[in-house]
C-alpha cells in the first residue's frame, strides 16, 4: 500500500516521491451515485490512496472526504464553452470558479477531454492549484515519465494509462504489463467504465441512454476481461504490497 500515492504528494525535485510509485486517479464524469459508489467500494476495500477529479455536486463527496487516503481535485469541462455554449460559464474563469465552489479544497486538476492552454494553466495557478494532470503519453510508447515544473511553478504530472483510451487503441494487454515500466505511473479510470467492465467503446456508446439507470445498466456489464478487471488487478497489487 505504501507505493500508492496521491497526486499532491509529488515533489519534482524529490524523486522518491514519484518514481516507481502508483498514482490511481478517477474522473467521475457525472456518474450516477450508484455507479460512483460501486467504484468507491472497490477502492476503499483495497485501503489505498486515490485522487478523484470531481465534475459535479453529489452527497458522495462527503464519503470521499471522510477517507483520509483520498483527495479531491477539479475536473472542469470547457467543451461547452468551446462550442459557444455558456451553460458552464461564459468564460474559463467562470467554469473553474464553479468547480471550486464544489471542491474548494482542491489543489490539483485534470480538465475533461484534457483541455488546456497557457491561459487555463495560469488560471489554475491563480486559484491556488499546485498540480495539473492534463498531459497524456501512452504507456506503449515506452517513454519514461517524470513530473516537471511549468513556467508558473505548477507541477505538471503526465499520465500514461486511461481506460477509454486503452479501449480506443484496441489493446488486449493486462494492466500488469504496464506496471513494470520505470518512472512515474499514473492511471486514470472512470466509474462508468468500471461499472460496465468496458472492453470496447461500442458497449459504452450503445448504453448511453441507461447511464443514469444503474438497475438497467448492470445487465449490460461485460462478463469477460475488461476495465473492471484491470482495476481489480491493480487493487490486488495493494494487497501484495
Amino acid at each position: 500500500m505504501k507505493n500508492f500515492k496521491n497526486i499532491s504528494s509529488i515533489v519534482v525535485n524529490e524523486e522518491l516521491s514519484w518514481k516507481d510509485k502508483i498514482f490511481l486517479t478517477f474522473d467521475i464524469d457525472w456518474a450516477h451515485d450508484d455507479v460512483l459508489n460501486d467504484t468507491i467500494d472497490l477502492v476503499e476495500e483495497a485501503n489505498i490512496a486515490a485522487t478523484w477529479f470531481v465534475t459535479h455536486e453529489t452527497p458522495l463527496l462527503s464519503r470521499l472526504r471522510a477517507n483520509s487516503k483520498f483527495e479531491l481535485g477539479l475536473h472542469p469541462n470547457f467543451n461547452f464553452l468551446l462550442e459557444g455554449d455558456i451553460r458552464n460559464g461564459k468564460n474559463c474563469h467562470e467554469v473553474i470558479d464553479r468547480m471550486y465552489a464544489i471542491v474548494p479544497e482542491a489543489v490539483s486538476a485534470r480538465s475533461h477531454s484534457m483541455t488546456q492552454n497557457s491561459g487555463i494553466l495560469e488560471l489554475f495557478k491563480s486559484r491556488g492549484l499546485t498540480h495539473e494532470v492534463n498531459h497524456f503519453i501512452p504507456a506503449q510508447t515506452h517513454i519514461e515519465l517524470k513530473p516537471w515544473l511549468l513556467w508558473n511553478n505548477l507541477v505538471r504530472v503526465p499520465y500514461n494509462w486511461e481506460d477509454d483510451v486503452h479501449c480506443m487503441y484496441g489493446l488486449e494487454k493486462r494492466l500488469s504489463s504496464f506496471i513494470r515500466f520505470s518512472g512515474l505511473k499514473v492511471f486514470d479510470f472512470h466509474p462508468i467504465h468500471i461499472f460496465l467492465n468496458t472492453e470496447n467503446l461500442d458497449r459504452y456508446e450503445r448504453t448511453r441512454p441507461l447511464h443514469q439507470k444503474p438497475d438497467e445498466l448492470i445487465k449490460h456489464r461485460y462478463e469477460g476481461y475488461g476495465t473492471r478487471n484491470r482495476l481489480l488487478e491493480l487493487l490486488m497489487m495493494a494487497k501484495n504490497d
